[in-house]
């Protein structure tokens, strides 16, 4: 097998290669790639090879460069899971190996890897996660009687309330995003990822017609709005956020249920919820709610010196959410404008 390093950007057609080889990961796409090097100045590294002119194999990796979080390879940064592609087992390990050469001439510290696949036997996750499946193979009927009855109550609520829904590809609906994107993280006491990052979402993703914003309006004014990619058949859930005191009128839930039934009707095959934490155990029931499968997904991180996996999660300790929520949004954009390039 003839690996090879490769810059996708350098590639032309490289997502229409994608889908030709059978990959339909948004994240794997040479648009999602620019995100990350226009926002964060990251340095793409994918190990690839070829058979017949399609992808036999397919890393994602970024090189990440930060005084505070170590010299890195990450497959891929701020996507919550980025399989391989890959046409034969074989292929894996000799990929994978590449990658860790690679890491050592390139100075390294660690390889961190988001999926399963490279969580082979005696490999031991350094974190976990949950992610959520939805089937869109069904009409739409079957889809709104798999929701759990308390998901289908809050939709009707939600419409006999008044609330309407608008699915947009439109720079204002970007912005109206980003309000309440920026008011849900303080909320949750993190900093908002940077607004230059939304605008080369949208600029490269939304604008080129592989994502949508769907909102929820009320009174005249937008009290909730969700971000979704798509590529090929597949569907993301990638960005949420709302109004915390317009939280009883259920817009999220009636979001979410345009976003399935629409993507439903429009022939797409699988809604990915994205990754959840084990402890966010709000999230976890919302998402269940959805008549989603439900696994486990293992992120790996690899020490290129000591050629040893690492077990377990190390830090400074918990993020101070407490003090963070205190802080203006001003400060926080602050914050998460400095922060989220090293974090990765």
């Amino acid at each position: 097998m003839d690996l090879q390093l490769l810059n996708p950007l350098e590639i032309p057609n490289w997502d229409v290669l994608l889908l030709r080889s059978g990959d339909q990961s948004i994240f794997h796409t040479a648009l999602w790639a620019s995100v990350l090097i226009k926002t964060y100045g990251y340095r793409p590294i994918y190990i690839a090879s070829f058979e017949g002119g399609l992808f036999s194999f397919l890393m994602p990796i970024m090189e990440v460069v930060s005084p505070f979080t170590g010299k890195r390879g990450v497959s891929l940064p701020f996507s919550d899971q980025c399989p391989p592609h890959v046409l034969r087992d074989e292929c894996l390990q000799a990929g994978l190996q590449h990658a860790k050469v690679c890491g050592e001439e390139n100075g390294w510290r660690y390889l961190e890897l988001r999926d399963n696949r490279y969580c082979t036997e005696g490999i031991t996750a350094w974190e976990t996660f949950f992610i959520h499946n939805v089937d869109l193979n069904n009409t739409e009927s079957e889809l709104f009687a798999s929701l759990a009855d308390g998901n289908r109550r809050s939709i009707r609520k939600s419409i006999k309330e008044g609330v309407t829904i608008k699915k947009e590809q439109s720079f204002n609906s970007l912005k109206s995003f980003y309000r309440l994107h920026c008011i849900t993280r303080k909320r949750h006491g993190l900093p908002p990822q940077p607004f230059t990052f939304f605008k080369n979402i949208f600029s490269l993703i939304i604008s080129r017609g592989l994502g949508t914003i769907i909102s929820a309006d009320y009174a005249g004014k937008t009290i909730a709005a969700s971000v979704y990619f798509h590529f090929g058949q597949e569907v993301l859930y990638k960005y949420g956020a709302s109004e915390i005191a317009c939280q009883h009128l259920r817009p999220n839930n009636q979001i979410m249920w345009e976003a399935l039934r629409w993507y439903s009707q429009q022939g797409y095959k699988n809604m990915n919820l994205g990754r959840t934490s084990l402890e966010n155990q709000g999230l976890l029931r919302y998402k269940r709610n959805w008549g989603a499968k439900e696994y486990q997904i293992y992120y790996t991180k690899f020490d290129i010196k000591n050629r040893t996996y690492i077990q377990e999660r190390r830090g400074l300790g918990n993020i101070p959410t407490e003090l963070l929520a205190r802080l203006p949004i001003s400060v926080l954009r602050i914050i998460g404008r400095l922060a989220y390039k090293h974090i990765g």
